[in-house]
């Protein structure tokens, strides 16, 4: 089971500290009160039903709220999987959209939409084989888990932009994600294709421990640093507007890491300084054997928030229609 929006979960600390003031409350006698001292004969009288649960309005309406709060965050189960058995090559793609890949160095389009045409046409030729997809910037996301469907990658690729996630480079957290999708695949079949414009600024894993990682469990990473030998001051003025500095370009630290990146996991560093030169780089995976591989694959997930929602009411309406009347209780 997973959840579609589990940051809602976050307001169960609500309930938790409401329950924690009742108990609280209960522990201690209020402040003010009236004592009764011609009434201690009545101290081993025995205890009403109605005294006996005066807590279960209380209770019943915590249980509510938190089963409203579950409903929001939207739990889902798989609802259509499939099996998929196949002799494949293991691609993971990692796609930087940061801020800087807004540059224009790179004809027609910036960086980020040469390099969306170019993994397109990358992905409508690896029929057979096992694509996925992660974006990342100042955090990383799984666009789309491994997949023979290049189809369904390609719509995924056009909806790629930049601002979807916060700004930055995560290129350690990035890795760490693919290397998350591949680590139960056979390694000699498996590789992972980073494009970035630079280095890694947030995130963790380091992207050198990644690169450990990766070579402990046989998964080569070929990193493609995509920056132009130079920028137009066109294109300086341009980012310089919207982004407030100057282009972004490859300095020899940047292209040292990813080569050291590339180097550790068994991988090669490619410099792409044109739209051309990106899609040779891109050819270069195929020499990789294909290997078999049998993964399941889901197509649709089903939606249980009813299975909350509705216990959900139920319980806050009984918890305040019983605080209301039957046990109901003076301050």
């Amino acid at each position: 089971m997973r959840f579609a929006d589990p940051a809602w979960l976050l307001l169960l600390l609500v309930p938790a500290a409401w329950a924690w003031i009742l108990w609280r409350g209960r522990r201690r006698a209020p402040a003010e009160r009236i004592g009764f001292p011609g009434l201690v004969f009545l101290a081993g009288a025995p205890v009403s039903p109605r005294t006996r649960w005066r807590w279960l309005p209380d209770v019943l309406r915590l249980l509510g709220v938190s089963c409203l709060i579950l409903a929001l965050a939207r739990p889902q189960v798989p609802h259509e999987v499939r099996q998929i058995r196949s002799r494949s090559r293991n691609i993971m793609l990692a796609l930087d959209i940061s801020s800087s890949m807004k540059a224009g160095d790179f004809k027609p389009g910036n960086r980020l939409m040469v390099a969306r045409r170019v993994l397109a046409d990358f992905t409508r030729e690896r029929q057979g084989d096992l694509l996925g997809l992660v974006i990342f910037a100042g955090r990383a996301f799984l666009q789309a888990p491994l997949t023979p469907d290049a189809e369904l990658l390609q719509r995924m690729l056009g909806r790629i932009d930049i601002g979807m996630l916060p700004d930055g480079t995560a290129i350690g957290t990035a890795l760490a994600m693919c290397l998350a999708q591949l680590k139960d695949l056979p390694p000699k079949a498996s590789v992972i294709v980073l494009i970035t414009d630079g280095a890694n600024n947030t995130g963790k894993p380091g992207p050198l421990l990644a690169a450990e990682a990766a070579r402990a469990i046989g998964v080569r990473i070929h990193t493609i640093g995509v920056s132009a030998a130079d920028t137009t001051p066109a294109d300086r003025q341009f980012i310089w507007r919207w982004g407030g500095r100057t282009p972004d370009r490859l300095t020899t630290g940047d292209e040292a890491i990813l080569r050291r990146i590339s180097e550790r996991s068994g991988g090669k560093y490619y410099r792409a300084t044109d739209p051309a030169t990106l899609r040779e780089v891109l050819q270069a995976i195929d020499p990789i054997e294909r290997q078999e591989v049998r993964i399941s694959e889901t197509r649709d997930y089903r939606e249980l928030y009813g299975w909350a929602l509705t216990p959900g009411l139920v319980l806050l309406t009984a918890g305040l229609l019983l605080g209301a009347t039957r046990l109901r209780s003076l301050p």
